[in-house]
């Protein structure tokens, strides 16, 4: 009962809108129609397909390359049960983080609070929930993660096009494709993502299927030597890398938003993430196997693999994949930008476009200070990613409905509005294992995420800073031929 009411009062709007959206256009044949339909098909988003490919597509992207190197330092066994515990993990919190904005958006639409211009995002949901003090947390942790998570796809484009070209160094790349990059200011919402995300998630399984196979058909390299992992500190590093590989969930709540009916989205991730697994798994552990040590000073593995006319297929693909994880990363700063400048309800997409332009500035600028292909995930997954996407939404779940009041299940808008959504499923222990799960959540990533993980990933990453510099023109390139 309790869902069926939620269905109602958080679809409405959304519904409406689709709605009047199709009966504008019910003139058949006419040049509307037409128009409209082409827009549903590539364009105008919103089902639970559309949230799956955003989900699946979003969630690996340049990571894929580096979880060999991840490999390299964990060891083939330590790798694949990491990658199978964080998976897990993070599906939980993408659960967390979608019952939250269920319990918000409900609450707000029983005030009659209109979303219909104004896209929900995480730091809102916080402040509407728990307050200003968790408010300016989540802004602080998310923003700069999807700062630094967009300087990083900026980083694996020019990683990538190298191998293919390198007439110009990697440095050189990077001004021309954050240009390249910046024409994501033109895309409104995650509802334009639909094309895209369907696109990239082709690409992605391309690529990973790409080195499977070419890292089989080759055999292992003569010598090879499987020595992972050898020292506390690659150790920690490769595994807060596949910590940041399952935790790129901070566009969660603007992918729900973009939802018709956001409250189906709970069991999303996790298919999205069983689908992921398919793809690192196989990859991962065939170029581990085929090269060994050789990845521990190759963080791409695309620049162990000989040159092909399949592997050059992969680079296009992946960079126009990094491309729209780029778009994915940068737009909840776009809109956070947006806010700030109060710009965000204007329908103008010119003005919006022209007003998001001195977010992509910061980023650039960063990717060509910090090249460091690899390393920075792992830096970037320990500091940024372990609070944003495991330790506060699992913290800020148990604050939420700590109070019996919070848990008792609401039936109807005139009973408190403290009062949950939904109670949480049996098979999960209820509230109790709720709290159990997001208790281990806390301490585990803590401790071993950011703390093992943060002092291990900073240790390298200066590291790489003593060895190559700033600003390096070229990092871990292979010897130029002509």
């Amino acid at each position: 009962m309790a869902s069926e009411k939620v269905e109602t009062v958080i679809a409405g709007n959304y519904l409406e809108m689709e709605n009047r959206e199709g009966e504008a256009a019910e003139a058949e044949g006419s040049p509307e129609s037409q128009k409209s339909r082409f827009s549903t098909l590539f364009w105008h988003g919103g089902s639970v397909y559309d949230a799956w490919f955003s989900c699946a597509s979003n969630q690996v992207a340049q990571v894929l390359l580096t979880l060999p190197y991840s490999f390299s330092q964990l060891g083939m066994l330590s790798g694949i049960l990491f990658q199978l515990f964080y998976g897990l993990m993070g599906s939980w919190t993408a659960y967390l983080i979608s019952v939250l904005y269920v319990e918000y958006r409900t609450r707000k639409e029983r005030e009659k609070v209109d979303f219909r211009n104004h896209v929900i995002q995480w730091f809102e949901v916080l402040d509407g929930l728990l307050g200003k003090h968790w408010r300016n947390l989540g802004l602080i942790f998310n923003c700069t993660f999807l700062l630094f998570g967009s300087v990083i796809q900026l980083i694996a484009c020019a990683s990538n096009i190298y191998y293919i070209n390198d007439s110009l160094d990697k440095r050189t790349w990077t001004y021309i494709f954050g240009a390249c990059c910046a024409t994501t200011v033109f895309i409104p919402s995650f509802h334009n993502y639909r094309i895209w995300s369907f696109l990239g998630l082709i690409m992605t399984t391309y690529t990973a299927w790409y080195l499977t196979i070419a890292s089989l058909t080759l055999g292992q390299v003569e010598g090879v030597k499987h020595s992972g992992p050898t020292t506390m500190v690659l150790y920690f590093t490769g595994a807060t890398n596949i910590l940041y590989t399952f935790g790129g969930h901070a566009v969660t709540v603007e992918i729900m938003h973009a939802m018709w009916k956001p409250q189906k989205f709970k069991s999303i991730y996790l298919i999205a993430t069983l689908y992921v697994l398919t793809l690192t798994l196989p990859s991962a552990s065939a170029v581990y196997w085929a090269f060994g040590d050789q990845l521990l000073t190759h963080s791409n593995a695309l620049a162990l693999l000989p040159r092909t006319r399949f592997r050059d297929a992969a680079v296009v693909l992946m960079l126009i994949h990094q491309f729209i994880t780029f778009g994915f990363a940068c737009t909840p700063l776009y809109f956070v930008w947006e806010k700030l400048i109060r710009i965000h309800e204007t329908k103008s997409v010119v003005k919006r476009a022209l007003g998001r332009l001195p977010v992509v500035i910061p980023i650039w600028f960063l990717a060509i200070i910090f090249p460091f292909f690899g390393p920075i995930n792992s830096t970037v997954g320990s500091l940024l990613v372990s609070f944003t996407v495991y330790i506060i939404p699992a913290l800020a779940h148990m604050v939420t409905f700590s109070s019996p009041s919070a848990r008792e299940v609401s039936n109807s808008d005139e009973q408190n509005k403290q009062n949950a959504v939904e109670r949480p499923g049996r098979m999960m222990g209820g509230w109790v294992g709720h709290f159990c799960i997001n208790t281990l959540v806390v301490v585990w990533v803590f401790v071993v995420g950011f703390g093992f993980g943060g002092w291990a990933s900073t240790v390298n990453f200066v590291r790489q800073i003593n060895t190559f510099g700033l600003f390096t023109k070229c990092y871990q390139c292979p010897p130029h031929k002509p």
